[in-house]
């Protein structure tokens, strides 16, 4: 493709409005983009499974899967606000190429490793950091450029599909896995996923946004003492606003006590349930259904009400289910609690992401939706680390069960003293 057509402005003619669960996927530019992303996200869990039932084998270790989980997403605690003031300063689309270049190109270099038996657990960290400050860096851009490309009407249900795309790879991509595995060996998941990471950059580069459809920048991004007061002008943004702040406490308290059971899986199904990795592949997967589901019942709902006893009522059935999976030791019924696990964490989150991107303002998206990803994704590895010692010492049903009760009592809080956020619509 040449320069010229690279900087073309190709915007998609307007519209009435519309109605219908995929009516976000009309605009021709989000289309692009959604496709791109699922089929990376696809690879992204399909190397999940594989690195997870690798470090199991060469470590035989809870404690490596939380470290290694921890190497994944400590970055967004350095990167993630840094991103979303990015977000607001510089081409969203841009940044998010150059990110998904270099995390194709890590998992790459992995897949050649893995498939040369040259690999060993301290290669699998320093990767997984590598791919960690990618996407730190590039998960504002990502959720602020929703707005970007459908606009407010479309805004709830193009949240809806996106959170729908990435359950479904939950689905697919653990299945593509177990197929993998048979086929290809552990290597040719690392490669698959490096494969995938084309799809969004080709994606990417058909995505371009008319002269007007620029961030709200007003300095340069060198200017890093600008930098700094833009981020404290959105950490004072959010604290000010008591609905935000609850929103965003809830997703970081789910995701703390909560997020780890993806860490903790492969020790499900090797030690409890006497699974190889096709069945660590399919536990996944069934996580990754309920998911799924969840995210198509929302875009079937479109906007509708009641969206912060959803929020509160979603977290509250996670920290249940979370509880029931840890404890059971019948494969049917985990299985169960497992779809009920990935239902409920979406119709929370999801509907959480919905709610903060309209009570905030445009020019402040960017750096609100950083603090969404920082409160999920960045306790993410403090929850991992703690999860992977307590398993270690006291076993992982031990560490599910105690963090999926700390969800519940929290989100019982929060309830009962926040009549505000009960309310949101």
């Amino acid at each position: 493709m040449s320069e010229n057509a690279l900087q073309a402005e190709i915007v998609s003619p307007p519209v009435p409005p519309r109605s219908g669960m995929f009516r976000a996927l009309s605009h021709r530019n989000y289309r692009r983009f959604w496709v791109g992303a699922f089929l990376s996200n696809v690879g992204t869990w399909m190397q999940a499974v594989a690195q997870g039932w690798l470090v199991l084998q060469l470590t035989n270790s809870a404690f490596w899967l939380g470290l290694d989980a921890f190497m994944a997403t400590v970055p967004g605690f350095f990167l993630t606000l840094a991103g979303g003031v990015f977000a607001d300063l510089v081409d969203r689309r841009r940044l998010l190429l150059y990110t998904q270049v270099v995390a194709g190109l890590a998992a790459f270099a992995l897949a050649i490793l893995v498939g040369t038996t040259l690999v060993n657990v301290w290669m699998i960290l320093g990767f997984s950091f590598i791919t960690g400050c990618c996407m730190a860096l590039a998960g504002p851009s990502y959720q602020a450029m929703t707005f970007d490309l459908v606009g407010r009407e479309d805004l709830a249900n193009a949240v809806a599909l996106n959170s729908s795309q990435f359950q479904l790879s939950r689905v697919v991509g653990p299945v593509f896995a177990g197929l993998g595995f048979k086929f290809f060996g552990l290597a040719g998941c690392f490669y698959a996923n490096g494969l995938s990471f084309i799809a969004v950059v080709i994606a990417l580069n058909l995505v371009h946004f008319a002269k007007d459809k620029k961030n709200h920048s007003t300095h340069s991004v060198r200017d890093r003492s600008a930098l700094w007061r833009d981020l404290i002008e959105g950490v004072r943004y959010v604290r000010k606003r008591p609905r935000v702040f609850s929103l965003l406490s809830i997703s970081a308290a789910t995701s703390l006590f909560g997020a780890p059971y993806l860490t903790l899986v492969p020790i499900f199904a090797r030690d409890i349930f006497k699974l190889g990795e096709s069945g660590l592949a399919w536990m996944m997967g069934i996580a990754g259904a309920g998911a799924f589901f969840a995210a198509l019942l929302l875009a079937y709902l479109g906007d509708f009400q009641r969206k912060g006893w959803s929020v509160l009522g979603g977290a509250f059935a996670f920290g249940v289910c979370l509880i029931c999976f840890a404890l059971s030791t019948n494969l049917a019924i985990s299985l169960i609690f497992l779809f009920g696990v990935g239902f409920s964490i979406v119709t929370s989150v999801a509907v959480a992401n919905t709610l903060l991107q309209k009570l905030v303002t445009d020019r402040m998206r960017g750096r609100v939706m950083s603090m969404f990803i920082l409160s999920f994704v960045g306790t993410m590895p403090i929850g991992n680390l703690i999860a992977g010692v307590v398993s270690h010492r006291f076993g992982a049903p031990v560490a599910l069960a105690a963090g999926g009760l700390a969800i519940i009592l929290y989100v019982a809080i929060v309830a009962f003293t926040n009549e505000r956020l009960r309310k949101l619509y």
